[in-house]
């Protein structure tokens, strides 16, 4: 009989941490997530300003040129 009672009292104590293991996980993904849209929202903003950067000195030479 004590072995029944340990071998369930085991197998919800596996159940839990396995449970835990798999919110810490879970947790570890949505932090890897958030981390590369954020870098995604930079590299898109650098780009931006890049591209505005590129239109106003191709803008500058044109009307260097026409002069």
């Amino acid at each position: 009989m004590f072995l029944k009672a340990a071998g369930i009292g085991g197998s919800i104590l596996a159940l839990i941490a396995l449970v835990i293991v798999l919110v810490k996980s879970l947790i570890a993904f949505v932090g890897f997530i958030t981390f590369a849209v954020k870098i995604l929202i930079v590299v898109i903003f650098v780009a931006v300003i890049a591209a505005i950067g590129f239109m106003i000195f191709k803008s500058w030479q044109s009307r260097k040129a026409a002069d």
